[in-house]
């Protein structure tokens, strides 16, 4: 916590959300009003910017499970987005996800919520002395921000290629999640939004036994033998704080959808073989 952390010295200046890509998101969704109103007293009360990382807005794979910025959620709480606010925001948004996925062109930008002026000017100078961004990705950043509109010549195509690209996106996000809590001693939940699955796996005593005498996480050592039985990378789930005890690891869903189904055999090999010989 930011108390813990000053009294060793450290010098905290703001907390982050990350939105969609976190399991604690679910709760968010089901608790807005309470999550945002303690978060962002939270916020205020430890003299913290919020930095909502919110570029998986576009990659929502249930209705019912809706994006929230958390501007909207701080505007509905009454904060408001005036110079020196009691709550400071900054949200960000990137064109390397939704369904444009250009990581490579580098594009994106972010807002300011209740940031003072002198703050803001500073990081106006700073930016301006500094080469300016990819021509492509403000292009890109601005396709995303303003798309074409219904009526206007494009739109129909823009629309068709968009909802084509998140429904194929939707149907990887089942067939992996799916294909994953299949296996045995694998519990995945469906992915609600972003672009990962993050199954828990009930790994073997006698392997985790042996990851630890070779002074290696147990889930890092899994990872590293699917890599290289399969050549399929995934994150071991270590690096993300789970719960003592419990195993996990990331993977997207992301190859083309062509090719989802032989990722997934070879991942189901995998295991199976892994699982029988640690038996």
């Amino acid at each position: 916590n930011s108390r813990g952390c000053r009294c060793r010295g450290w010098a905290v200046k703001n907390t982050k959300l990350t939105t969609l890509n976190h399991p604690l998101w679910h709760f968010f969704l089901d608790h807005v009003a309470h999550f945002g109103l303690h978060l962002g007293q939270f916020c205020v009360a430890e003299k913290l910017v919020l930095m909502a990382d919110e570029v998986y807005q576009e990659n929502i794979w249930r209705p019912d499970r809706p994006f929230f910025s958390f501007r909207k959620v701080a505007v509905e709480l009454g904060y408001e987005d005036v110079q020196g606010g009691d709550l400071q925001l900054i949200s960000f948004h990137s064109v390397s996800k939704g369904f444009i996925g250009e990581c490579g062109i580098r594009g994106g930008y972010f807002e300011l919520f209740g940031i003072d002026d002198d703050v803001k000017a500073q990081m106006y100078k700073l930016a301006s002395i500094s080469l300016c961004s990819n021509t492509p990705g403000q292009v890109m950043t601005g396709l995303m921000v303003k798309p074409p509109a219904e009526g206007e010549e494009s739109f129909s195509q823009y629309n068709e290629e968009r909802l084509s690209t998140l429904a194929s996106l939707k149907r990887r996000a089942d067939k992996v999640a799916s294909a994953l809590d299949a296996l045995p001693g694998v519990h995945c939940r469906p992915s609600d939004g972003a672009l990962y699955a993050f199954p828990r796996v009930d790994l073997p005593d006698k392997f985790v036994k042996e990851a630890e005498a070779n002074g290696m996480p147990a889930d890092e050592v899994y990872c590293l033998k699917l890599l290289s039985a399969t050549g399929v990378v995934v994150v071991p789930g270590s690096g993300f704080g789970q719960v003592d005890g419990t195993w996990h690891f990331r993977t997207t869903f992301l190859p083309p959808e062509e090719k989802v189904d032989g990722v997934m055999e070879r991942i189901t090999a995998f295991h199976n073989a892994f699982m029988t010989e640690y038996a």
